[in-house]
């Protein structure tokens, strides 16, 4: 069998083979978020990229996985404190408007001494390129810098309109925070720090709220940085007592030179990063800038001296607080130990966080000097999701957060199913074509499972109680030949660094395989063989986390619909009642038709869905679309035979049959989640959609409807319209027709005219013209005095 290989960081290059440290056992961190704000798309493509691999090593290869994440936070509530004072509105406003020309002057240079209503005439003379799609520079393409523009220029318009309605705080939020901070962060006791965790931990409580509705599979291990702080100054003071970092006006540095000097490489990952100075400034992180006392500009903090109005603890270097990467580092190690299998995050931490955290955490554990380096063994990284050519960043503002994505776009599958259309190191813009090509792989999906599982319903079993045939031979023997080969392709694809872009063609190809194989009308499919491909495939998506309802070994057969999966929870009798209460409506309407035809009258006497729901309930059946079945079952068959019976009706009876039927397929069954496809000579399948798919498709076919109505209604105006305007036209004698224009004097005895109203004689080419026209409007007043007698 061929080894698992995956893409690795610290080896560029193509997949390099898969091999944990311990046989069938690994152990993996990953960067959590930083807990500030809801969570974008961005991180959940991170995300939801992470679970599908770590799904696939748990439920695919089978490896045991220990998954530790870490959350960390900043701070945002100096606001929260501002919204607390007494302010009057004037103060407010005095307050916004000086943040507001405060931030200009920061951020927008071109924009300085701006204010609130001069900057709409000022803002597009200044940025106008930029707004348009260009550039700051005017070469090339956008990109994060031009972002960042088009970011500070959105925060400013909210501002302006703000203190032009008097709107007070709302809307002026991005400006005021950085002012404030410049204000009154020296005052601060920063000691409680609840003024920082509140917030956060609201915000974890959110993006936890995100990863259950994205389907994301908890980590085994939750580490913050607020339970750490002593565990990471003794990390700090052993680097020191090694010799890699050095202590400076109550800061403490690594000393990448001392590092290097010592045999080791810094920057494996990114190393043409690293005297990038903008990404060190920003790997530094925000709370602290002062870095006084550093030998050399790309050493990086291992612990901060805090300013005034800056988180802080206690340690040997003085109050302070830990460096961006050594939280990781500390953690990460106090869970998984001196070595782990795989660190993931997204691709912007590549350098200079995972660098810095690799540099640090070697220096701490391993003998350096012997080239070794074993924290890690594998890094992973996330490719970023893009937008207009630039990143989805929280900084830029330029993202939906998930809560909004999934209330107003996506469902969690369809969102995931986007992701998997890629790879997951690789970048992603979703495109249209994207969206296209991913809804059209879910509903094709979908709608093979309705089928099998209608199909199976209608011959009352599955293959359990189904004739076993040989899949040796037969009509199946093809279609199983082809689940072999897809089993094996799958199987390759996961194996190289996990394509999931492969292993959805690979689902795909399959289903519309077995998709033909079942509409087939020269030979009758087995459905043993269509139900083994449906299992199969049920089992992949499980596996990649398409169906939140699904739980390992993942043996059922298709997803759950949304009306069942909320149901799955309830006793059977009460996730029945829905099904139960549209039987009785339907079986007493047909009652209340008083038809004399024998067949309705049987099916009204003999059909005892309740007792076949008893049976099914005592032999331990809670699945509920298979205990809904004897309801809707029953209700099909009565409008089946109603249909059967319609053309021996009289009229008044047939137009009440088919009204009902009707009503049954598209406003009974529809508002269930239950779709009724008429069969030829057979009785009608029973699929279990969406309810809000089939309502939708439902409101959109009365919209047609009344669209065509409308046309036709207009068209029959205008028809109208025309018809009166022509007998109009027709009622004026051709004697009278030129008699009212003032261009003519004088007219013959056929009331032709003769002479213009300047005394001269009509030219001889408008006499032919005017004749022409005295001829049709003859011919059409002779049609009107044919048709209504007299003018």
């Amino acid at each position: 069998m061929a080894p698992i290989t995956i893409h690795n960081s610290l080896k560029p290059g193509p997949p390099v083979p898969f091999v944990p440290r311990e046989d069938g056992k690994v152990s993996w961190y990953a960067c959590g978020p930083t807990t500030y704000d809801l969570s974008h798309l961005g991180h959940a493509r991170n995300y939801v990229s992470t679970d599908i691999i770590r799904r696939i090593l748990m439920h695919h290869f089978g490896f045991k996985v220990d998954f530790v994440i870490i959350i960390k936070a900043r701070r945002k509530r100096l606001l929260e404190l501002e919204k607390e004072k007494p302010y009057t509105a004037d103060q407010i406003r005095d307050l916004v408007s000086k943040a507001f020309q405060a931030y200009a002057g920061s951020n927008l240079p071109l924009l300085a001494a701006v204010d609130e209503h001069s900057f709409p005439a000022r803002r597009d003379p200044a940025y106008g390129a930029v707004l348009s799609g260009g550039t700051l520079s005017g070469e090339g393409k956008p990109g994060d810098a031009e972002a960042k523009i088009k970011m500070h220029l959105t925060n400013m318009d909210s501002a302006a309109k703000s203190l032009r309605d008097g709107s007070g705080f709302d809307g002026a939020e991005e400006v005021l925070l950085p002012y404030l901070d410049s204000l009154y962060k020296e005052t601060i006791d920063t000691s409680d720090q609840t003024i920082f965790t509140d917030l956060t931990q609201a915000m974890e409580k959110a993006f936890n709220d995100d990863m259950t509705a994205l389907n994301v599979l908890p980590p085994d291990a939750v580490t913050r940085v607020t339970e750490y702080v002593p565990q990471i100054v003794t990390f700090v003071e052993q680097i020191i007592a090694k010799g890699f970092a050095y202590e400076a006006n109550g800061s403490v540095y690594f000393d990448i030179a001392a590092f290097e000097k010592a045999g080791n490489t810094y920057a494996r990952l990114r190393p043409e990063s690293k005297n990038d100075k903008a990404l060190q400034e920003e790997g530094e992180g925000s709370l602290s800038k002062s870095l006084e006392g550093k030998k050399r500009s790309g050493d990086f903090a291992l612990w901060k001296k805090s300013k005034s109005g800056e988180p802080y603890w206690p340690s040997p270097w003085g109050a302070g607080r830990p460096g961006w990467h050594i939280e990781c580092s500390v953690m990460a190690s106090d869970k998984l130990g001196e070595q782990m299998d795989i660190h993931s995050g997204g691709i912007d931490l590549a350098f200079p966080h995972h660098d810095n955290e690799l540099a640090q955490s070697e220096a701490y554990f391993h003998q350096c000097g012997r080239g070794e380096h074993c924290w890690v063994n594998y890094f992973l990284h996330m490719g970023h999701l893009s937008i207009s050519g630039s990143k989805m960043s929280k900084s830029l503002k330029n993202f939906q957060t998930i809560q909004d994505a999934l209330a107003t776009t996506y469902t969690a599958r369809n969102l995931r199913t986007v992701f998997l259309m890629g790879r997951w190191n690789d970048g992603v813009e979703i495109s249209p074509d994207m969206r296209k090509q991913a809804d059209n792989w879910e509903s094709t999906v979908d709608n093979f499972f309705t089928n099998i599982k209608a199909k199976l319903a209608e011959a009352g079993s599955t293959a359990a109680g189904i004739q076993v045939l040989s899949l040796e031979e037969g009509t199946g023997k093809r279609l199983v030949e082809e689940l072999d080969q897809a089993t094996k392709d799958l199987d390759a694809a996961l194996r190289n660094s996990f394509d999931t872009p492969g292993a959805m063609q690979v689902i795909l190809r399959l289903v519309r395989n077995a998709n033909i194989y079942m509409n087939d009308k020269s030979a009758e499919p087995s459905l043993q063989a269509l139900e083994v491909v449906a299992r199969w495939v049920t089992k992949v998506v499980g596996i990649l986390g398409l169906d939140a309802g699904a739980q390992p070994p993942y043996d059922g057969l298709g997803w759950a619909s949304a009306g069942a999966s909320a149901a799955a929870n309830l006793d059977p009798k009460t996730a029945v009642l829905p099904y139960a209460a549209a039987f009785s409506t339907i079986n007493g309407d047909v009652q209340a038709l008083n038809l004399a035809e024998p067949s309705i009258q049987t099916l009204l006497a003999q059909q005892d869905p309740e007792a076949e729901f008893a049976e099914l309930e005592r032999s331990g059946e809670r699945d509920v679309e298979k205990l809904a079945m004897p309801y809707l079952r029953g209700a099909s068959r009565l409008r089946d035979e109603l249909r059967a019976v319609v053309a021996t009706l009289q009229p008044d009876a047939k137009q009440a049959v088919l009204a009902l039927s009707d009503r049954i397929r598209d406003y009974d069954l529809t508002d269930l989640g239950v779709q009724l496809d008429d069969q030829v000579d057979k009785p009608s399948l029973v699929k279990f959609v969406p309810a809000a798919k089939l309502i939708a498709a439902r409101e959109e076919k009365a919209a047609l409807l009344a669209e065509k109505a409308r046309q036709k209604e207009e068209a029959r105006k205008a028809r109208e319209k025309a018809e009166e305007e022509k007998w109009a036209k027709a009622k004026v004698a051709p004697l009278d027709m030129f008699k009212g224009d003032a261009k003519y004097q004088e007219w013959d005895a056929e009331g032709l005219p003769t002479k213009l109203a300047d005394g001269n004689e009509v030219p001889k080419s408008q006499v032919k013209k005017l004749r022409k026209e005295w001829e049709r409007q003859k011919k059409l007043h002779d049609e009107f005095l044919a048709k209504f007698g007299k003018a």
